[in-house]
């Protein structure tokens, strides 16, 4: 699962993984990130895949633009990379920290909720940009031990991510793993419409988010 665009897997997998007990996650800098960006867009291309052009076309275009998003994320400050692994890659999580600034939130319609604004200022949001996980483990915890692993590490208080609002099987994937959408953002660039989603972390800012979805915004437009 990983938010931006899909593209048909290969027909030759890379791997089988094994059961969920044996992956073991580690951290990697951005050294080592690098090192092993051949790996990550393997996964990628084999666990994202739609479409009705030759299979290649699409791997091809799917790979090469996740490297230009990974290469991107590496160089944003607060770098954060998760892999599992059992005998080969498993999954990844990757993302970086929100700026104190708030240009994350640029284009959101409207204005964030003031929990997030005031979690933004602090350092506390830390950005999801993609979680990759072997379809044999999507069943088996991994995305969620992911996510809780990296966003612990950078000591969080909240998570974000945003999604184009056509891509239903990230969104659904998310909500799945605990996110809530808080709005829309708009941007000039890329998808024109994107959903943005947060996930709370800790008794205050779940407490804080829970009450805002529970009053009603915004609602999932589909």
């Amino acid at each position: 699962m990983t938010p931006g665009p899909r593209s048909r897997p290969p027909q030759r997998p890379v791997h089988a993984p094994g059961r969920l007990s044996t992956a073991r996650l580690r951290p990697l800098n951005r050294r080592q990130a690098e090192e092993m960006r051949d790996d990550l867009a393997d996964l990628y291309v084999q666990c994202t895949g739609t479409g009705t052009a030759p299979a290649h076309a699409h791997a091809y275009r799917g790979r090469e633009r996740f490297l230009h998003r990974l290469a991107g994320d590496l160089r944003q400050p607060g770098f954060g990379m998760i892999v599992a692994e059992t005998t080969a890659l498993a999954g990844y999580v990757f993302g970086f920290s929100v700026g104190r600034e708030g240009t994350w939130w640029r284009g959101f319609h409207g204005s964030p909720p003031q929990v997030v604004e005031r979690l933004t200022a602090a350092g506390q949001v830390f950005a999801v940009t993609a979680i990759v996980v072997h379809p044999h483990e999507r069943d088996r915890g991994l995305s969620g031990r992911l996510q809780r692993r990296l966003l612990a590490d950078h000591h969080a208080a909240l998570g974000a991510t945003l999604l184009a609002r056509v891509d239903d099987d990230a969104y659904s994937g998310f909500t799945a793993l605990g996110w809530h959408q808080i709005g829309e953002v708009h941007r000039p660039f890329g998808p024109a419409v994107l959903r943005a989603l947060v996930l709370p972390l800790g008794d205050r800012t779940t407490a804080a988010l829970h009450d805002l979805t529970r009053r009603g915004r915004p609602q999932h437009r589909g």
